[in-house]
């Protein structure tokens, strides 16, 4: 049985589930190949997802969204009780085959159930927090879930939200939030002052955290002293530390008083993306074990929705996967003029890495997800800071950005005090090696990924390369794109990225390319402002 699945709306994804032997085929993000970041599904992607298989599926799978306007859609966004899904019949290109859909929340727990590495019948609790929802469910031995209560209304619009109301650039009147806000408040809490609210920061807290307003409106606060004050303001990246603490510590507490039995915390919603607060459930020491998947945001629902439609006609919702399971790459033509090309040589990069020239690395089908992990990146020494600064203006990044590491699996006790395998860069730490300025955060942390042989053994055979000329099996990794758009996909599209941007290079799978004169752009040796208010000071490493 072959399952297609579609996720509608942002982050729009095609899935698809084989399953007699229960593996995920493919899963094919909208935005992706350079597509504008959070796209819905597109005609491109609906042929290449259709082109890669040889026959009409036998269910079509279609996920929940807002029941708004005609109400075409039957299971809406909530629920997981019975009633919430959908089963019936469509006809496809003249064949008929089983349809099937259930809510946007049910895609979130059964993509986490069926993705997680723990074997089938062991109970789990799922966490599904993000831009609406903010619930605990169990799951027992028997596939039969329990709601165990709703902690909070939209958790991560009212984490979003801190930065449109910081941002003077943010004017809509009850907006929604930016879906790319969350992840720049992340980093600003970085910033943030240790210590307790004060009546100010108290007094937003007790407004926003037990608020079900939707959207949430910045205009009604418009006498708040945080209203456009600019986001790299010190009072405001106090402010959102303290938010953040405040809606972690409201989840800690249900889960301590509720959650009693031990389980392992499956993790889901955009708040997943959250690298502090999975590395404080993984501190608190309530679960035995805490998995979190790489696509634990939006882009994951299809493969969720195929999931939950794989246990109504199997009975069956552990899944096969593997993390490089996005579109191939496209080897389209390019002009050469301006470029040496070599076979690759992984000690070749290495020296090219250590001689701080930053790097395009593709190898393979790209990752699902929005975090590049070695497949889709762009690769650069650790050990500058001035690393750093020319990493964020080659993304046309805000300099407050930080750029993640990506580490060798066996060696991540060496350099940060977390010495357990992070292969899908979703857990905190702290950099223990002084040397590693380039992906130290002002507060001292990195989110790392380690990588081994079996995970990606070209990126683990750069990594080791690269250890031998270092003394550091560490590489600095940030996503391969367009500002605003998903990952480059097509070596057209690369090879002006690597022109305009100012990249030095870029491998493709057995190929590496070199610039022979560097480009002339703004991407060297300028630095650009921080945006929003007063400049944040140097970062104390």
């Amino acid at each position: 049985m072959m399952i297609m699945s579609f996720k509608p709306h942002h982050d729009g994804t095609i899935a698809v589930l084989d399953a007699s032997s229960a593996e995920l085929i493919y899963s094919y993000e909208a935005e992706k190949d350079s597509f504008p970041r959070y796209s819905t599904i597109n005609p491109t992607t609906i042929l290449e997802a259709a082109g890669r298989l040889d026959t009409i599926p036998d269910v079509i799978a279609v996920g929940g969204w807002e029941t708004m306007g005609f109400g075409h859609d039957a299971v809406g966004y909530y629920g997981i009780a019975q009633g919430s899904d959908v089963v019936g019949e469509r006809t496809i290109f003249g064949r008929k085959v089983h349809f099937y859909s259930s809510t946007h929340e049910r895609s979130h727990l059964w993509g986490s159930y069926g993705m997680s590495p723990f074997p089938a019948g062991m109970p789990c609790y799922v966490l599904i927090w993000e831009g609406w929802c903010g619930d605990f469910y169990e799951i027992d031995e028997r596939l039969q879930v329990v709601h165990r209560g709703k902690v909070m209304a939209n958790p991560g619009d009212k984490y979003a939200f801190l930065y449109a109301l910081a941002d003077p650039r943010f004017t809509l009147p009850k907006g929604p939030t930016r879906i790319e806000d969350a992840g720049k408040v992340m980093a600003l809490c970085a910033y943030g002052q240790t210590g307790s609210p004060d009546s100010d920061e108290q007094a937003l807290i007790d407004f926003l955290l037990p608020s079900d307003v939707y959207p949430l409106p910045k205009e009604d606060l418009r006498n708040s002293p945080y209203y456009n004050i600019g986001v790299t303001h010190q009072k405001f990246t106090n402010l959102a530390k303290r938010v953040s603490d405040a809606i972690f510590d409201s989840f800690h507490t249900f889960a301590k008083k509720n959650l009693t039995k031990g389980y392992p915390l499956l993790i889901s919603g955009g708040c997943g993306l959250n690298c502090e607060w999975n590395r404080r459930w993984v501190e608190t020491n309530l679960f035995s074990d805490v998995f979190i998947p790489p696509c634990t945001n939006d882009t994951g629902s299809a493969i969720g929705t195929a999931v939950d439609a794989m246990r109504h006609f199997t009975g069956n919702a552990k899944i096969k996967w593997n993390v490089y399971s996005g579109q191939p790459f496209t080897l389209d033509e390019i002009d050469r003029t301006g470029l040496e090309v070599h076979p690759l040589d992984y000690d070749q990069v290495a020296s090219a890495l250590l001689s701080d020239k930053v790097i395009g690395w593709v190898q393979g089908n790209c990752e699902i997800g929005p975090r590049a992990l070695g497949n889709r990146s762009i690769l650069a020494a650790p050990f500058s800071k001035a690393t750093h600064e020319r990493l964020n203006r080659i993304k046309k990044r805000e300099g407050f950005r930080p750029i993640a590491p990506v580490c060798l699996e066996e060696d991540v006790g060496v350099h940060f005090d977390l010495a357990r395998p992070s292969p899908y860069m979703l857990l905190f730490q702290k950099v223990l090696d002084s040397r590693l300025e380039a992906v130290t955060h002002v507060d001292g942390t990195a989110r790392a990924q380690t990588v081994s042989r079996e995970q990606n053994p070209h990126l683990f055979q750069l990594l080791t390369s690269f250890k031998a000329k270092s003394g550091a099996g560490v590489l600095c990794n940030t996503s391969l794109n367009f500002n605003g758009t998903g990952f480059i996909n097509r070596a057209s599209d690369l090879l002006a990225y690597a022109r305009a941007a100012g990249l030095d290079g870029f491998v493709i799978n057995d190929a590496f390319y070199l610039l022979k004169e560097a480009p002339l752009t703004a991407s060297r040796g300028q630095k650009r402002p921080l945006s929003g208010g007063e400049s944040i000071p140097p970062p104390m490493l």
